[in-house]
């Protein structure tokens, strides 16, 4: 009878470690509530004031949960990077970003759906103030 005992005992132990080990491992699952996920990527730009079209790169800054940097931002070149920082569906540089060409910028955009970021800023290549509006459509 004590055999008997001990068997199921030692049965039910088995059972309770494996189930424990068919837990799901957090550490695999993606993170979808990165607020940067849907800015992340390639965006076609369309200038209005300038009537330029080039493209920008967005990737996330691993060092925070909000930063980004925004590649060749108003066509400053694929090398230059502008910072910002995402809030909802809003994104907006940080005040007077210096560009390492010597520019200053300042703006934010509003993400419309999934495809779409309108932005308004301003850049100062020290010469020239330029008021512009822009239109990112996701690539």
């Amino acid at each position: 009878m004590k055999s008997i005992r001990f068997a199921q005992t030692f049965c039910l132990m088995l059972f309770v470690l494996f189930l424990s080990s068919c837990a799901k491992d957090s550490t695999n699952t993606p993170d979808n509530s990165d607020v940067r996920s849907k800015f992340i990527g390639n965006w076609l730009v369309n200038e209005q004031w300038t009537k330029l079209t080039y493209e920008v790169t967005i990737t996330a800054d691993n060092a925070t949960t909000d930063g980004v940097y925004i590649s060749n931002f108003s066509d400053a070149g694929t090398n230059i990077s502008a910072y910002a920082y995402i809030s909802g569906t809003s994104i907006a540089l940080t005040k007077d970003e210096y560009l390492s060409n010597g520019w200053v910028v300042n703006g934010s955009g509003i993400l419309s759906g999934t495809t779409k970021i309108n932005w308004t800023y301003t850049r100062n290549d020290g010469a020239n103030l330029l008021y512009a509006s822009a239109v990112y459509t996701k690539n």
